[in-house]
């Protein structure tokens, strides 16, 4: 990890453009790896293609329970009864008992770590009342979320014309779990096997078992997706991410995505740039009760070069004048853009690291007569 003063990056899914070393060679449909620490893809193939998602489809699922969770809407606890079209879900599943209820808890590890689709359905008729109700909130939310390649027909990934996505749109949705549901993700994708009413299921994705770095993500399989992986692996304070789709059996997406992880590793490295609450910028504010207002990021922010490039990165920040009060803490008031080596990288917003009021009213005209004037 480099340390580099006076440089800050945000958490942007921009690929690196200078410098980087040629793409390995990747048995599959498409796919895609970033650094989930930066927060910048590094390499892709076909990304952007439209592709059957398979059980990956129960990201969002989880995304959404998670969400639901927040908003104490659901607890770990809380006994869900099955439905009889849960019970009779097809493909995979946990082997729910319509007599026997079933926890939260008991549903997600159900989900997650058997890929139940029966599980998926009790989950989603528990967060919206029904099964369609859900769908239309999981395509909400890809919408919001910026998934524009992707449209969900069901909970489950089972086939369906009208149900696709993207390898970006599925590293888009599986950042943001990682991101905004850390102790979810640590507390489920990692276990390795789950009993449920006597019949014990491993986990199928292998990796878990091949590197002790990794811990998630999801696997599929259809027919017509062929093999997919979303695996994550962290190292030390790094986090990489990959999206595979349409490999070609069980054993090429484990060592394919293994290759991939570990050629981020190899090939790239981590430059923090700022800490959480650092002062990048102090910058003029008008109509306020203080005349300057300080500029930086609410949290750690890191960018990703190839290695031995960071002395390359230069950066330039460009100040939203005029700045008029009032000011909302993590409001934007200016943009930073970074290149490596003359070449751009990303850019993003700086925010407001306090609140600033407004000026009273001798102030406030004041100011006004200035900028008028200027």
């Amino acid at each position: 990890m480099v340390r580099l003063e006076g440089f800050l990056v945000v958490f942007l899914c921009v690929a690196v453009h200078a410098a980087t070393p040629p793409a390995p060679r990747v048995m599959g449909k498409a796919w895609i790896l970033g650094d989930v620490t930066s927060g910048q893809v590094l390499l892709a193939e076909k990304a952007d293609e439209r592709i059957e998602p398979a059980s990956l489809t129960k990201l969002m699922t989880a995304y959404l329970v998670f969400n639901a969770m927040r908003d104490r809407k659901l607890t770990l606890e809380q006994q869900v009864p099955v439905s009889a079209r849960a019970w009779r879900a097809a493909g995979s599943r946990m082997f729910l008992d319509p007599k026997k209820p079933v926890t939260v808890d008991q549903l997600i590890k159900g989900m997650e770590v058997q890929s139940g689709n029966d599980a998926c359905i009790a989950l989603a008729e528990a967060v919206s009342g029904s099964e369609d109700a859900f769908v239309q909130l999981m395509n909400r939310e890809a919408a919001r979320l910026g998934m524009a390649g992707t449209h969900f027909m069901n909970p489950t990934g089972l086939p369906e014309a009208q149900h696709y996505s993207t390898a970006r749109d599925l590293y888009t949705l599986a950042t943001a779990l990682i991101r905004e549901f850390p102790d979810e993700y640590l507390r489920y994708y990692a276990i390795k096997e789950f009993r449920y009413n006597n019949i014990s299921q491993p986990n199928r994705n292998r990796l878990l078992w091949l590197d002790p770095t990794v811990d998630g993500v999801k696997t599929g399989q259809t027919e017509a997706a062929g093999y997919c992986l979303i695996a994550s692996s962290k190292r030390g304070p790094r986090r990489m991410l990959s999206v595979l789709l349409g490999s070609t059996s069980e054993t090429a997406r484990t060592q394919e995505s293994l290759k991939l992880l570990n050629f981020g590793y190899q090939h790239f490295d981590d430059v923090k740039l700022f800490g959480s609450g650092e002062v990048v910028r102090t910058l003029e504010v008008w109509k306020g009760s203080q005349s300057i207002v300080k500029a930086g990021a609410l949290r750690d922010l890191y960018v990703t070069v190839p290695k031995g490039e960071a002395s390359k990165l230069k950066a330039d920040v460009v100040s939203q004048q005029p700045i008029i009060a009032p000011i909302a803490k993590g409001d934007s008031v200016a943009t930073l853009r970074v290149v490596l080596d003359g070449k751009p990288l990303t850019e993003h917003s700086l925010v407001a690291l306090e609140p600033i009021g407004p000026a009273g009213l001798l102030g406030r005209a004041w100011d006004t007569l200035r900028l008028w004037i200027k």
